[in-house]
């Protein structure tokens, strides 16, 4: 049964990826954190997320100039998730369960107010690795890598298509950072390889139906759907660390 769920749960992960651009380590996390202990579920996403946001990154012809541009960003998000990997391999669970639906409460509220803002080309210097640097302290805390980096990036006036590699540039490089912090901390074993092995296709073919369907739904009305579901998600898994903690 545990194998159907996990299978289920990727291939719902690759299609909001293949309609949104992103959304997969998030919506496993999310869906699997009620299942399993965070450090579980983020060992388990691992190979998924690392094929299906490559396969994102070289899709286009800037891959070259966003290294250039955003290094220092990457640099702070491995760093991050390095130094906080502790955390949600920890053991106990109950606090990285608590990060994981804060987070992911947080990420569905700043998509449901639609918040923008822009990035000066003046502050990039020192926002990027800072803003690289905290999206690497909850990846490693939680195992979700959009905040902050998601609204950062949308900041910086990208092209579309250098938006979407962008993002594939850093959820590219949150998987390398927290597999090297889950294999330092002892949380990543052969036999989760296994299963996140597993989990590469059901996430391919969730992708690949994501994206044939892409044009053929309202993105607008998607996105809202989906950052209500994980509005919902995160709650849940705040009321339910909570309980277990203060009983």
């Amino acid at each position: 049964m545990r194998a159907g769920v996990v299978a289920a749960t990727f291939v719902v992960a690759g299609f909001v990826k293949g309609v949104t651009g992103m959304g997969l380590p998030t919506v496993a996390m999310g869906v699997l954190g009620t299942l399993m202990l965070p450090a579980q579920a983020a060992a388990m996403l691992l190979l998924p997320s690392f094929v299906t946001n490559l396969w994102q990154l070289f899709a286009g012809p800037s891959v070259r100039a966003l290294l250039k541009r955003l290094w220092p960003m990457m640099l702070g998000i491995v760093a991050g998730t390095v130094a906080a990997a502790s955390f949600i391999a920890g053991g106990g669970g109950e606090w990285a369960v608590v990060g994981l639906g804060a987070a992911l409460t947080l990420y569905a509220v700043a998509g449901l107010l639609a918040w923008r803002f822009s990035v000066p080309a003046r502050h990039e210097r020192w926002l990027s690795p800072a803003i690289g640097a905290v999206t690497g302290v909850v990846t490693g805390g939680t195992g979700v890598f959009v905040v902050p980096a998601v609204p950062y990036l949308q900041g910086l006036a990208l092209k579309k298509e250098d938006l979407v590699q962008a993002l594939g540039l850093s959820f590219t490089v949150s998987t390398i950072a927290l597999a090297i912090g889950l294999t330092r901390e002892h949380a990543f074993a052969a036999s989760d390889l296994r299963e996140s092995l597993f989990a590469v296709v059901p996430a391919l073919l969730g992708m690949w139906i994501g994206q044939r369907v892409r044009g053929r739904i309202s993105a607008q009305t998607f996105r809202r759907w989906f950052f209500i579901c994980l509005l919902g998600l995160g709650i849940q898994l705040m009321a339910r660390a909570s309980s277990v903690r203060f009983i």
